[in-house]
């Protein structure tokens, strides 16, 4: 499916999202990485999930050069080893802990690992074949700037798939993930593919089996958007200085607290699928949740 893009809806980067900054993203993976495989992934990023999100992409030939962004422990890199030789495939993030889990993988022996940030790609212009990025685009201070960058990486005719989160409309759901991280909305993704210069620019909704295409409460993995590069070269879209500086001292104090409130707000994701698989397993099968 395709929605109709409109107007922008894109909400302020200071807004709260407690997480959508990359040092306490950093911070919050450090802890998180220990136990990603395990928790995250079986309630929020099943296999199942992963290759029907993957097919979009096209992940048609086993020369083909690609880079997964975002790739943390490697999960997402799983399912593109399975079509591309693992020697033509760079995993890049900016947590060298979430690597070090990737490296650990015997099937992404071969893989490139490389730390780096989304926003600001260390790969010249026109260099692969696909960009996939899984669950990254939600901890990216400016969406974008990050979009940009996969047009600019990619060579010309190359498809862009990009895998994140859906904004929930169920008010409690939607009050914990505002604090927590980004969630766009279907329409958001659409403009910001646009506005960076992809042509046929779609939007596939994923999501685990037991939701039965619930997404009242928002999908940590709810979409898979592609597009294809029009032509040789950078994006067309201009844009100002990054929205976060890295390199810029932050307050301690206010550093703790927006780490211990964020984790609390991301803790309720945590239960929304238990909660999700229990009604599944008790509401007749052909009602709806």
């Amino acid at each position: 499916m395709a929605p109709k893009c409109a107007v922008s809806s894109s909400r302020s980067v200071s807004q709260p999202r407690f997480i959508q900054h990359k040092k306490e993203a950093f911070w919050f993976y450090r802890f998180l990485s220990i136990v990603y495989d395990h928790v995250i992934n079986p309630g929020h990023w099943t296999e199942d999930m992963r290759d029907d999100a993957l097919e979009p992409a096209n992940l048609c030939q086993h020369g083909l050069k690609v880079v997964d962004v975002g790739g943390g422990t490697g999960f997402t890199t799983l399912g593109i080893v399975k079509h591309v030789d693992s020697q033509n495939i760079t995993l890049l993030d900016q947590s060298p802990h979430q690597l070090e889990k990737a490296r650990q993988k015997e099937a992404l022996k071969g893989v490139t690992l490389i730390e780096g940030d989304a926003e600001d790609l260390p790969f010249p212009t026109d260099t692969f074949d696909r960009y996939v990025s899984a669950g990254s685009i939600e901890y990216w201070p400016d969406p974008q700037r990050g979009i940009k960058e996969a047009y600019r990486v990619l060579k010309p005719g190359g498809v862009a798939c990009l895998i994140g989160p859906v904004h929930p409309t169920f008010w409690l759901s939607r009050f914990f993930a505002d604090m927590w991280m980004l969630f766009p909305k279907e329409e958001e993704y659409i403009e910001w593919f646009q506005r960076a210069g992809f042509d046929n620019v779609e939007l596939k909704r994923i999501g685990p089996s037991w939701y039965r295409g619930v997404r009242r409460h928002g999908l940590i993995m709810g979409c898979s958007v592609t597009g294809v590069k029009r032509a040789s070269g950078d994006s067309p879209l201009q844009l100002g200085p990054k929205a976060e500086d890295v390199e810029k001292p932050v307050n301690p104090f206010t550093f703790i607290f927006r780490f211990i409130i964020g984790t609390v707000c991301a803790s309720y994701y945590v239960l929304v699928p238990i909660y999700m698989w229990i009604k599944d397993q008790v509401v007749p099968k052909g009602l709806p949740l």
